[in-house]
């Protein structure tokens, strides 16, 4: 960055934090209406505020680095369900979950469990919830930072501060996102999502240009090592081709399962033994997260929450559908290209990743050493290393062949680190052979010049901040309206924005500790982190929902048992059958619950429905505007599918 790129970054980052702050200047917390000013922007977004801060809210460095990440390995464009379903599922959310949600009058998606289910449910969803989003996303969206700044400031000091290490990075965005969600709450995180949507995706098309041109000058013999294994491509082909031919001659073919380079990766479907998105997740498996993380995760309910109207919160939804159109072709398409640009660097990623352990090994440290089978393609002689030491380690006598190829050293080492496990063995910090999660920084490093750095540095920091400030500001409404609220009845409303500015100091410090474990490569990328850990709630909270809003005799208790069963069965079939894809998990999951839950509901119905309360703070109506863009979006999207099936 130059002097100049420092300073407007500085000026543009201070100058959006201050816009939210002082557009919360008139939020009075001593007011009968301090925690809805606070924790909801006094019930007044209107619906580009509400669309734009979905967005700012959803998409941060969690998709930058973590689906871009996913897209570099073997995905590709499969990944992209997450944003192309999400489209879909918001237009259901806009007009069946969000009429439900708003009629109540509810603070917090839990808040409705009450009212439905009675308060224990209420209670049992607020912890899990709680739980989830400061462990979870939370501690990935600071992580997801970090890695940015680190692969971006190699070798960069601050005020004494080290940039490359990801712990400084952790707690240096964490601190940032803390200060203005504790002064400003939800307005101050509308207002600023307003600018930060906006420029990030024109940072991320800017990425995608510049990864574009990068690849249509790149000299086809080194461009033709990183096409997937089954590609046609020649070097004639690639030099006759234009920048976007080049992408698909690299990288289309059959989908094949495995490691990076053995299938295309412009197909949205997968083979069904795919271990992250089988094609037999988009039938049920990857509906699941997509409607809990839109219709009942607190941190992007809350903006519709805070709508003027409903007709303004379905209008928002519906614009925020439009918006995640877009979204892949500013995230997902760089990481593709970054592994065809960049694949060195991000062996250089890895090999820095993999610094500590190998000197381990080289110290014949009394633990066994697991490897990937791209470690093992893209360094043989270490890898053979690996597998000679966990065999010593096992007591084990593995015969190799005199050049064994990646797939039996990978298989060889399996067999070893089995039988060392079955010893009780310590393992060490698995061995990978590309950092896929370093793929958009990568990008960022080596195509910004100075002048457009501090924009797209800006946007991306912006978004990070963002979302952090969101979960922030979500995670404190829930512990403060569903927990702090009900233990203190007589609260005032001071008390309660005290308590919710409270919560978000404990919650950043407990994000911040967390976030820099999630470098360690076992968690197969913070994609999957995010997506598989929410597994423990999602299924069951969605079942539990529509069982609210749908059967209106089913028993009060089925509240508290869904939520409880579903954690319960998710747990045990991540230890026992860690072979299913989490998708499938989730799928098997939902079906189970729903199974129990219909069982209850016939055994035991209630002799009348429970009549849900109806707020008179906000009108009602539905939006005919917003259900006539419903129907352009999911005709829009199911064009795309068909585009890149």
């Amino acid at each position: 960055m130059s002097t100049i790129d420092v300073i407007v970054f500085v000026v543009a980052v201070v100058g959006v934090i201050g816009l939210g702050i002082w557009k919360s200047k008139d939020e009075d917390t001593h007011s009968e209406h301090g925690a809805s000013d606070y924790f909801l922007a006094g019930r007044g977004l209107t619906w580009w505020l509400v669309g734009f801060s979905l967005i700012a809210a959803n998409i941060s460095t969690e998709q930058f680095v973590g689906m871009s990440g996913k897209a570099a390995d073997w995905l590709g464009m499969a990944i992209a369900s997450y944003e192309w379903m999400a489209a879909i599922t918001l237009v259901v959310v806009a007009f069946l979950f969000l009429p439900k949600l708003l009629r109540c009058g509810i603070y917090t998606v839990p808040e409705f469990l009450e009212y439905r289910y009675g308060p224990f449910s209420r209670f049992i969803m607020a912890v899990a919830t709680l739980v989830i989003l400061v462990g979870v996303p939370t501690a990935s969206v600071i992580f997801s930072g970090a890695k940015v700044v680190s692969v971006f400031f190699q070798d960069t000091t601050l005020l004494g501060l080290d940039l490359g290490n990801i712990t400084v990075g952790c707690w240096l965005i964490g601190t940032c996102a803390a200060v203005y969600v504790f002064v400003g709450g939800l307005k101050a995180c509308a207002w600023t999502d307003l600018i930060w949507g906006s420029a990030l995706i024109v940072g991320g098309a800017l990425v995608m240009f510049l990864a574009f041109s990068e690849l249509g000058q790149r000299d086809p013999n080194e461009l033709i090592e990183t096409k997937v294994a089954t590609s046609t491509a020649t070097v004639d082909d690639l030099a006759n081709a234009n920048a976007f031919e080049r992408w698909k001659l690299l990288n289309d073919g059959p989908a094949v399962t495995g490691p990076n380079g053995s299938g295309g990766k412009l197909h949205m479907v997968r083979p069904k033994t795919d271990p992250e998105i089988p094609w037999t997740a988009l039938l049920v498996g990857l509906w699941i997260p997509n409607f809990f993380y839109w219709g009942l995760n607190q941190y992007i309910m809350q903006r519709t929450l805070g709508s003027k109207s409903l007709a303004e919160g379905q209008k928002g939804v519906i614009f925020a559908a439009g918006l995640k159109l877009l979204i892949p072709f500013v995230v997902v398409i760089p990481g593709i290209l970054a592994y065809n640009l960049f694949s060195d660097d991000l062996k250089g990623e890895a090999d820095r990743k993999n610094a500590a352990a190998i000197a381990e090994l080289e110290a014949g440290a009394q633990k066994v050493f697991p490897m990937s089978e791209v470690f093992a393609e893209v360094n043989p002689e270490a890898a053979l290393k690996v597998v000679q030491h966990n065999a010593r380690m096992a007591g084990v006598d593995i015969d190799l062949p005199a050049a064994p190829d990646a797939a039996t050293l990978f298989a060889s080492n399996e067999t070893a680190i089995a039988a060392a496990m079955a010893k009780g063995l310590p393992s060490a910090t698995k061995l990978v052979g590309y950092d896929y999660d370093a793929a958009f920084p990568t990008l960022l490093r080596k195509l910004l010049k100075p002048g457009i750095t501090w924009f797209v540095l800006a946007a991306i920091f912006g978004a990070v901040v963002s979302s952090l400030a969101s979960m922030l500001n979500s995670a404190s409404t829930i512990a403060t309206m569903d927990i702090f609220a009900k233990i203190k009845k007589d609260a005032s409303q001071y008390a309660l924005v005290t308590s919710g500015r409270v919560c978000v100091v404990l919650f950043v410090l407990i994000a911040c500790l967390i976030a820099p474990s999630l470098d360690d490569p076992k968690f197969s990328g913070i994609f999957t982190y995010i997506q598989e850990f929410q597994g423990f709630i999602s299924s069951g909270i969605l079942a539990v929902f529509l069982f609210g809003f749908l059967v209106h005799r089913a028993p009060r208790y089925v509240g508290w048992v869904g939520i409880a069963l579903n954690i319960v069965l998710y747990g045990l079939l991540k230890i026992f059958a860690p072979e299913i894809a989490f998708l499938n998990r989730m799928a098997i999951c939902f079906g189970a619950i729903l199974v129990v839950l219909t069982i209850i509901r016939l055994v035991n119905p209630l002799a009348k429905p429970v009549e849900l309360p109806t707020t008179d703070l906000i009108a009602l109506e539905s939006s005919p505007t917003a259900k006539a863009w419903g129907i352009v979006v999911v005709v829009a999207t199911l064009a795309l599918y068909w585009l890149f099936w």
